[in-house]
């Protein structure tokens, strides 16, 4: 895999080692790596990551 440009949100603290961290691969798909293991980089595309988010947060609305 090409050098990628990871991104860590910022809600991330600044010198831990406890986010995930997202690059652009190419026009539709997303790498994704957990900050503590680096090595370990899966990849989907940006549909499939649009589809997860929204369940994440209509799933933690729901639970108010």
């Amino acid at each position: 895999m090409p050098e990628l440009n990871w991104l860590k949100s910022s809600f991330s603290e600044a010198s831990g080692n406890n986010c995930v961290e997202v690059a652009a691969v190419e026009a539709n798909h997303i790498a994704l790596r957990e900050s503590e293991s680096p090595a370990a980089v899966i990849s989907t595309n940006r549909a499939a990551l649009r589809a997860l988010v929204l369940g994440v947060k209509a799933d933690k609305s729901e639970l108010g």
